[in-house]
C-alpha cells in the first residue's frame, strides 16, 4: 500500500502485507486495510499499526464498510462465509460491539450512513435489504428489492440525511428506499373502506407462516430508476445540488448520468443529464441539451428544468463536525487543532516513510 501526497505528487509512507489488499476504507481517524484472511487498522495520524484482526472468515471480495463518523470509526465486516453474519468492531476503542445475524446467505454489500447510527446489508441473493442500529444491532427495516430474481448487488448508498437508501445491481433498475420515521402511535385513519381492508389484512397475516407474514410486512421501493444498460457493474450516490436531492449513477462504460429525486412523491426519477467520463465533452454537451424531461407537470418534471450552473455557496461542503448529530458531545481529543488543511506541509497528514512495511521502523524525512 502506497499513500502520496496528493498535491505534491510524493510518497507519503508504504506497507506492505502478507496477500494482496481487496479493499482500504479510511475516515479521519483510522485507515482500515482488508485481506482475504486479516484485517490491518491504522491511525491515519501517524499510519502506526494499532490492531491486526487475524483468521476472519474467507472474505474474497474484500467487503468491509468503515463509519465515515470519526467520533466512532465503527467497521463492519462478514462474520462467516456461508451465512449472513456482520460483525461490528469498534475502531477507536479497537473491540468487537456486537454480531448481527443479518441474512441467511452470504454478504453481498455493507454501507454506514454518515452518522454511523445505521448499517445497511444485503445477501448475495440481493432480495432482501436489511438496515440496523448501531451500536446495539436491532433490526429498524427491511426492504425488499425484488422476488423474480437474485441478483449481484454492486451499490448499496445512504442519502447524507439518512432519509434515503440507494441499491444498484446488475440488472437495469435502480431502487430507492424511504427510511420513515419509526413511531410507535399512528393517528388514527378515518373510517373508509380501504381503511377496513388494510386492517383485515394485517390482522391475517398473524396466521400466515412467519415467511409469508414477513414477506407481505416489508416495505418495497419509494422510488426507482430504470438504465438504458443492464448486466454492467455501477455505481450510485445520493446527493443534494442546488438544494435538490439528486441520483448520481455512474456506469463502468465511462458514464455518468443524473437523476432528479421526487422527495414527496418518489416513482420514477426524471433523467436530467448525461455526462461522458471517457469521449469527447463537446459531444457529450450537446446530449446533455437533448435530455428533457417528460410532459406531465409533476413535482420532478418541474424541478429537473433548473439546469443553472450550481453555486458554490448550495453545494454541500466537508463538515468539521464529523457528521455529528444535533446535541451530540464529541471528545476534543477526537478533532484536530483547527481547520485540517491537506495542503499544509506542516499539518495533515505527517511525511513519514515506512519502507519495509514495518510499522515499527518507521523513519522520519
Amino acid at each position: 500500500m502506497n499513500v502520496y501526497h496528493f498535491k505534491k505528487g510524493t510518497e507519503i509512507c508504504n506497507y506492505s502485507y502478507s496477500s494482496n489488499i481487496l479493499s482500504i476504507r479510511l475516515n479521519r481517524q483510522r485507515l482500515v486495510v482488508c485481506l482475504e484472511e486479516s484485517i490491518y487498522i491504522h491511525n491515519i495520524k501517524d499510519m502506526k499499526l494499532l490492531k491486526t484482526i487475524l483468521d476472519t472468515p474467507p472474505n474474497t471480495t474484500g467487503l468491509c464498510a468503515l463509519s465515515i463518523n470519526h467520533a466512532n470509526s465503527y467497521l463492519a465486516y462478514p462474520g462467516s462465509a456461508t451465512s449472513g453474519e456482520i460483525v461490528l468492531y469498534d475502531g477507536n476503542t479497537l473491540k468487537t460491539s456486537c454480531t448481527i445475524p443479518a441474512h441467511d446467505g452470504p454478504l453481498a454489500a455493507l454501507t454506514f450512513n454518515s452518522t454511523g447510527s445505521k448499517l445497511a446489508s444485503a445477501s448475495e441473493k440481493g432480495t432482501v435489504i436489511r438496515v440496523f442500529s448501531i451500536p446495539g444491532g436491532q433490526k429498524l427495516y427491511e426492504f425488499r428489492r425484488g422476488m423474480k430474481r437474485y441478483v449481484n448487488i454492486s451499490s448499496l448508498v445512504f442519502s447524507m440525511d439518512s432519509q434515503f437508501l440507494c441499491a444498484s445491481s446488475n440488472t437495469e433498475t435502480v431502487h430507492i428506499f424511504k427510511l420513515e420515521h419509526l413511531t410507535d402511535s399512528r393517528p388514527e385513519e378515518p373510517p373508509t373502506w380501504s381503511g377496513y381492508m388494510g386492517k383485515m389484512f394485517q390482522a391475517a397475516t398473524n396466521y400466515l407462516p412467519a415467511q409469508v407474514s414477513g414477506m407481505m410486512n416489508q416495505d418495497r421501493a419509494f422510488a426507482t430508476v430504470r438504465l438504458n444498460i443492464s448486466g454492467q457493474r455501477n455505481i450510485c450516490a445520493l446527493s443534494t445540488i442546488q438544494k435538490l436531492p439528486r441520483l448520481l449513477v455512474t456506469t463502468s462504460d465511462g458514464h455518468l448520468y443524473i437523476y432528479n429525486l421526487d422527495p414527496q412523491d418518489g416513482g420514477e426519477c426524471v433523467l436530467i443529464k448525461k455526462h461522458s467520463l471517457l469521449g469527447s465533452g463537446k459531444m457529450e454537451e450537446n446530449k446533455e441539451n437533448d435530455v428533457q424531461p417528460p410532459l406531465p407537470q409533476s413535482y420532478a418534471a418541474t424541478v429537473a428544468r433548473q439546469s443553472t450552473v450550481p453555486s458554490t455557496s448550495t453545494m454541500p461542503g466537508y463538515s468539521e463536525d464529523g457528521g455529528a448529530l444535533r446535541g451530540e458531545v464529541i471528545p476534543e481529543h477526537e478533532f484536530a487543532t483547527g481547520p485540517v488543511c491537506l495542503d499544509d506541509e506542516n499539518e495533515f497528514p505527517p511525511i513519514i516513510l515506512c519502507r519495509g512495511g514495518q510499522p515499527g521502523k518507521a523513519k522520519r524525512s
